[in-house]
C-alpha cells in the first residue's frame, strides 16, 4: 500500500502542472494503480497473472495444462499399450457411471427359502448400455505381467480373494489395490459352503472380512460364495458380516474359449464374467492370454468392460 501512496504524491503533481488534462491523466492512473496492486483481496480477484501462475504450476515443466492434449497423450498411450499386449482391437471405453446406481434384486431361480432382508444374488447388473463386467477369483496366480497388461490398457476389473491362496504374496494384491481394483470377499478357505454349518459359514466370510480390513484396509461388501455354491445359512452369514451384494456370473473366460450360462450362448448387457487367477499349469495359456480372448470376444460384440463397483 505505500506504493500506491507515492504513486498518489506523482499524480497530484501532475494535476497541478497540465489542469483538467492532467486531472483526467491523473484519474486514469490511479484506476491502473488501484487494478494493479490493491482494488482487493488477491484471494477473491485473482488477475489474469495469478490464473496464469496458477495454470503453469499445474503443468509439467512449467507448461499450462491442456485437457486436448492429456486426452490424445493418453489415447495414443492406450493404442500403444493394444499393440504391446496383442489385442486384436482397442478395448471400447464404457460410458460414465450412472448417478443413479440401479435397484439389485436376486435373480429369479436364485432365490433361497426365506430370502427376503438377504443379500441379492445375481448375475447380470441391470442397465441397457452395453457393459460388462470383469471379475476374478480366488488368487492363485500371481503373475506380474497381468498387473502390467490391465493398469496399461485401464481394463477395469474386480478380485474375489481367499486367504489361503494370497497370504504368502500380500504385496501382488495391494499392487493391484494401489491401481483401483477393489478387493472383495471370497471365503478364508473356499470351503463348499452348504456343506457347512452356520458358524462354520460365519467363521470363513467374516474372517476373510477381518483379513481383509488388516492386510488392504477396507472392508469388502461384496461377496462371491465359491464355487457359486450357498444356502439361506450362506446369505445370513454374510449379511451379520456386512456384505451387502453376491454377485455371481453369467460368462466364464478362459485363454482359449468363453462359456456361457444362457441358452443362446451369447453376452447381453450387464453381464458379470468370472474368470480365475490362473497360468499355464492349470491353463492353456497364461493370465494375460486370457484377457486377450476377453477382450477379442467383449470388442468384437460392441461391449466394453465397466468397474462393476460403479454399479452396486
Amino acid at each position: 500500500m505505500q506504493l500506491v501512496g507515492k504513486k498518489e504524491q506523482k499524480t497530484h503533481r501532475i494535476v497541478g502542472s497540465r489542469g483538467r488534462f492532467g486531472v483526467a491523466l491523473a484519474a486514469l492512473l490511479v484506476a491502473a494503480l488501484g487494478t494493479a496492486c490493491g482494488s482487493g483481496d488477491t484471494d477473491k480477484q485473482p488477475g489474469k497473472h495469478d490464473k496464469l501462475k496458477a495454470g503453469s504450476e499445474a503443468g509439467a515443466g512449467g507448461a499450462p495444462v491442456n485437457p486436448a492434449a492429456q486426452r490424445k497423450q493418453k489415447e495414443l498411450a492406450r493404442l500403444a499399450a493394444v499393440k504391446k499386449w496383442g489385442l486384436a482391437k482397442t478395448p471400447l471405453i464404457a460410458p460414465a457411471a450412472p448417478k443413479e446406481k440401479p435397484e439389485i434384486e436376486t435373480r429369479e431361480g436364485f432365490e433361497v427359502e426365506d430370502h427376503e432382508g438377504l443379500p441379492p444374488v445375481f448375475t447380470t447388473i441391470p442397465t441397457e448400455e452395453k457393459v460388462v463386467f470383469l471379475t476374478v477369483d480366488d488368487g492363485a496366480e500371481k503373475d506380474p505381467e497381468f498387473l502390467r497388461m490391465m493398469q496399461e490398457l485401464d481394463i477395469p476389473y474386480t478380485a474375489f480373494l481367499s486367504d489361503y491362496l494370497v497370504r504368502d504374496n500380500y504385496p501382488y494384491f495391494k499392487k493391484m489395490q494401489a491401481a483401483g481394483v477393489t478387493l472383495n470377499n471370497h471365503s478364508l478357505n473356499h470351503r463348499y459352503m452348504p456343506a457347512l454349518s452356520y458358524e462354520k459359514q460365519r467363521q470363513e466370510i467374516c474372517g476373510q472380512q477381518a483379513t481383509i480390513q488388516k492386510e488392504f484396509g477396507k472392508r469388502p461388501t461384496v461377496f462371491r460364495p465359491p464355487y457359486g455354491n450357498y444356502n439361506e445359512d450362506t446369505l445370513r452369514a454374510a449379511k451379520s458380516c456386512g456384505i451387502k451384494h453376491v454377485p455371481l456370473w453369467n460368462a466364464e473366460a478362459f485363454p482359449d474359449k468363453m462359456d456361457y450360462r444362457e441358452w443362446d450362448r451369447d453376452l447381453h448387457p450387464g453381464d458379470i464374467i468370472l474368470t480365475h487367477f490362473r497360468g499355464r499349469e492349470d491353463w492353456k495359456g497364461t493370465m494375460p492370454d486370457m484377457i486377450r480372448q476377453v477382450m477379442k470376444t467383449v470388442t468384437a460384440k460392441g461391449y466394453a468392460v465397466a468397474r462393476l463397483e460403479d454399479y452396486l
